[in-house]
Parts: structure tokens; C-alpha cells; sequence
């Protein structure tokens, strides 16, 4: 009876999980037309990977396929965590087994679980002599996972009978999940992705104008609208030698920081002052203003760059390109003067706006933050005083701000364990503390010996990281409710 019951209840879970499967199996054939039109190779590994990932999708699916049950929103959570770690599974397989490059499957893990997460970190060397197949899996799989594959099953899904606000609860980043931008999820969804399809289109012309191959165009606007940091070469966007695209690289990765709601309203009003309306997108670009003000001057006084613009140029792009946990590089900013690599790591815990394709803690939050410190200490002058919070011209209800304190905490909480079993694996303090950093805030380059690549971390420590990832690219919460006993009772 419990047996029959426990089926019951997660059918619909193995139901959806099938369907998403077999929906992303599809991916894999894109590479497949990328190699076949290049002519380098490892077309059989995406062939593979396919077929394993449709039957296996199938095989869920099909003994589930009448189950008509509506989704609870555990089920949401559930089904949320499940997909991005067998997604994550399933995408390494053509990287396994492709003969170029040779990876373990813990590196292609590595790689899939960076790829989906948008954190751009990878064991990869020798970028350049890469297949053009497996190049286009990776950005790919940014692209796919800037938004949230969830998203996108959200507005197909209803189609086939399933119920998508739980999902898109859950799958949503930001501490405030409730607000849609038109009356249906599946209509919400639709708008979301018309607009992250555009952008990227608008982002490969740049580029493309901007004087890159139409390859290098393409992988570039894949991630930087996603704000991921796979490039299609080991000196990132540095190898292009090129302002020009440095330019195009940072309104692109403005256009990913900044929340979809957001780009939805101004397109919806015609009307770009919507954007320094609001509050959280408003502080976000003063923080990147003031950041690029700081990194130019003290490049400017170490005479790190000689030219004014050129001072200019390099700090915003590097200050954007981490501060919006991007993770693109033009030159190796492990080696800046002074307290510059430290800093511009640390921007990247803030992270870009609730609601983008950012990593990190979210701008919004930051701000709650810190207006909870100030009223903190404006009660021990006036103990008495009710002092409100407010965004705008809103109030914040205590419960939303309690629970921003709380995912603080439980941020820092989870940073601290991960860095302690980093350092168990004997990495240096700079190093495990960076690829954290650079992890859970789904950033990508970091510090120490992990600048460049993470290829040197030990397997152990990958496994670790990986888990980071997951948890920055969904929130935290969401990964580790289910773990609580009170989440698998009835």
C-alpha cells in the first residue's frame, strides 16, 4: 500500500522528468549539423548521446504516459533538482566519449554541470585545436541553461497536460517568485523566451559586425546573453585583440544581468525609462559605474595601462564580465595590482538582477541587506520606531526580509563547508577559496591556480564543485529542501 502510494505520488514527477529528457535529447542533434557542416569529427558521440538520452527518456515516460495528476509545488522542487542533475549526467555523455578531447567522465561532468549552470568554469586546454561539434555543445548548453530549461518545458508542457506554475516557482531566481508578467505561466514562459531569443540573435550580429567568423559570433552571443564564459578559445575574447567586440561583449552581458521582467515591461511600454525606474537595476548599474571607477584608477596609478581608454575599456569590461558572473576574459586579471582580483571576485557574490541569467546573491538581495543593517541601527537610537522597508515606493513585508537573512546565512553556511573540503584535498587557501567563490556564484575564472582552468583540481574536489554549482545556479533552497525530513511527508 505505501509502495502503491509512493508510485502515485511521484508518477506525475517520473511523467515530466521523461518528457523534459526526450525534449532535450533533441539538442544533441544540433552539434551532430555543426560537426557534419565543419568536417572535424565526433559526430558518433552525439549520435550516442541521443539515443541514449530519447530511450531513456522514453522508458520514464512511457509507463506514466496516461497519469493526468496536477503538480503539487514539492513535486516543482523535485522535479526542478532531478532534471539538473540527470541533465547534467546525460549532456556529459557526448563529451565522454568523444576521442577529442579525452576526458573522464568526472571532467565531462565537470564541464556539462558548468555548461548548464552558466558558471563557465572548465578542465578544458587546447580550445583552439577543439572539434567545432563539441565547441558548439558547450556554449549550447549555456544558452540553454541561461534561462532555465524548465522555463521552456513550461510553455510546451501545458500543451501535453501538465501544470507549469509549480515549476516556474521553483525554477525562477529572485526572493520574490509570485509576480507573473501576463495572466498565463505558459503565455509568461513564451514572453521570457521570445525576448532571451532575440537578444541572442541581436547579440550574434554584433558580433558577427563586429568583425568575428560567424562560429565565434554565434558561441559568443550564446554566452554572453547567458552570462556563462565558455568561449570558443583558451585566450577567451582576448584572443580576438579587438575593442570593437569588447564593446559588443559588455551590452551584451548588460543584456543578461538585467531582469527579463524588466526587458518585457520596456518592450511592452516602448518606453527605457522603466529601466533606471526601478530600483534594483538602478543600483545595479551605480555598483558597476562605481567598480570601473575604482579598477581604472588604480590601473591608472600602477601604470598597468598608459592610455586613459584603454584603462577604461579593460576595467569595465572585467568588472561587468565578473560582477555579472559572466566570466569572459581579455587579459589575466589574477595578475591586476593591489587589491584589484580580490575585489572584482567579490563583486561576484552580489552578482546581477533577480530574474536575469546571473549567478550570485542577486543585487535585490543585497540591497534588503543592507537596508535591514540600517534599520538594525536605527533602532538602537529609536527602539521604539517602526521603521519600514521599502524598494521604491514599496513596502517589504518583514517575511520577505526574514527570509533574504535566512538565505544569507544558509549562502555563507554552505560556502564555508565547501571551502573547508576543498582545503581537505590539499589546495591552498587562495585556490579553494576562489573556486568556491567562483562556483556557487556560478562566476567561472578565479584565482590562484584556478585562474585559467580547473583542470588541477582534484577529482574529489570536482565532485565538490560541482555540487556548488548546482546549488548557486538554483538558489540554494531549492537543492537542499528536499533533503528535509518534512519535505517527503505526506
Amino acid at each position: 500500500m505505501i509502495d502503491g502510494e509512493f508510485n502515485y505520488r511521484y508518477a506525475g514527477v517520473q511523467r515530466v522528468l521523461g518528457i523534459l529528457l526526450m525534449i532535450f535529447s533533441v539538442s544533441m542533434l544540433l552539434p551532430v549539423a555543426v560537426g557534419a557542416l565543419y568536417g572535424d569529427g565526433e559526430l558518433a558521440a552525439f549520435v550516442i548521446g541521443f539515443a541514449v538520452t530519447l530511450a531513456t527518456g522514453f522508458m520514464a515516460w512511457a509507463p506514466t504516459r496516461q497519469v493526468r495528476r496536477e503538480l503539487k509545488i514539492r513535486d516543482g522542487f523535485l522535479v526542478v533538482v532531478l532534471f539538473w542533475m540527470v541533465l547534467s549526467l546525460f549532456g556529459a555523455i557526448p563529451l565522454w566519449l568523444a576521442v577529442r578531447p579525452d576526458m573522464s567522465f568526472t571532467e565531462a561532468t565537470f564541464e556539462a554541470v558548468s555548461g548548464l549552470t552558466t558558471t563557465g568554469a572548465t578542465v578544458l586546454v587546447g580550445l583552439d585545436t577543439l572539434p567545432h561539434a563539441i565547441l558548439f555543445w558547450r556554449v549550447l548548453l549555456h544558452w540553454m541553461g541561461g534561462m532555465g530549461i524548465i522555463v521552456l518545458a513550461v510553455a510546451v508542457l501545458p500543451m501535453l497536460g501538465v501544470g507549469g506554475m509549480q515549476l516556474y516557482r521553483a525554477e525562477t531566481p529572485g526572493p520574490i517568485k509570485d509576480s507573473k508578467l501576463t495572466p498565463r505561466i505558459r503565455e509568461t514562459a513564451k514572453a521570457l523566451w521570445y525576448l532571451y531569443v532575440s537578444l541572442t540573435l541581436i547579440s550574434a550580429l554584433l558580433f558577427w559586425a563586429a568583425g568575428t567568423s560567424v562560429f565565434d559570433a554565434v558561441g559568443n552571443a550564446f554566452s554572453s546573453i547567458a552570462t556563462g564564459g565558455f568561449a570558443n578559445h583558451d585566450l577567451s575574447l582576448g584572443y580576438h585583440g579587438s575593442a570593437a567586440i569588447e564593446l559588443v561583449a559588455i551590452i551584451s552581458m548588460l543584456a543578461g544581468s538585467v531582469s527579463f521582467g524588466m526587458h518585457f515591461m520596456v518592450w511592452r511600454n516602448a518606453d527605457p525609462r522603466i529601466y533606471w525606474r526601478d530600483s534594483e537595476t538602478r543600483t545595479f548599474v551605480i555598483m558597476i559605474l562605481a567598480a570601473t571607477t575604482i579598477a581604472t584608477v588604480v590601473l591608472m596609478v600602477a601604470g598597468t595601462y598608459v592610455g586613459l581608454g584603454d584603462a577604461v575599456i579593460k576595467s569595465l569590461f572585467q568588472v561587468l564580465s565578473i560582477g555579472t558572473t559572466t566570466g569572459f576574459t581579455t587579459t589575466d586579471y589574477s595578475i591586476w595590482p593591489s587589491f584589484l582580483p580580490m575585489f572584482l571576485l567579490l563583486g561576484g557574490f552580489v552578482g546581477g538582477c533577480a530574474g536575469s541569467t546571473t549567478g550570485g546573491m542577486k543585487v535585490v538581495r543585497s540591497i534588503l541587506l543592507a537596508k535591514q543593517g540600517v534599520r538594525e541601527i536605527s533602532r538602537l537610537v529609536h527602539p521604539n520606531a517602526e521603521i519600514p522597508i521599502k524598494m521604491g515606493q514599496k513596502v517589504i513585508p518583514d517575511r520577505v526580509v526574514q527570509a533574504v537573512w535566512g538565505f544569507f546565512a544558509v549562502y555563507v553556511t554552505v560556502f564555508v563547508l565547501m571551502f573547508l573540503i576543498l582545503l581537505s584535498t590539499g589546495l591552498s587557501e587562495l585556490t579553494a577559496f576562489s573556486a568556491v567563490a567562483a562556483t556557487i556564484n556560478n562566476i567561472g575564472p578565479g584565482l590562484g591556480e584556478v585562474s585559467s582552468n580547473m583542470a588541477s583540481i582534484p577529482a574529489a574536489g570536482k565532485w565538490t564543485l560541482c555540487l556548488s554549482m548546482l546549488l548557486g545556479r538554483l538558489e540554494v533552497f531549492t537543492l537542499l529542501v528536499i533533503l528535509t525530513p518534512a519535505f517527503w511527508r505526506r
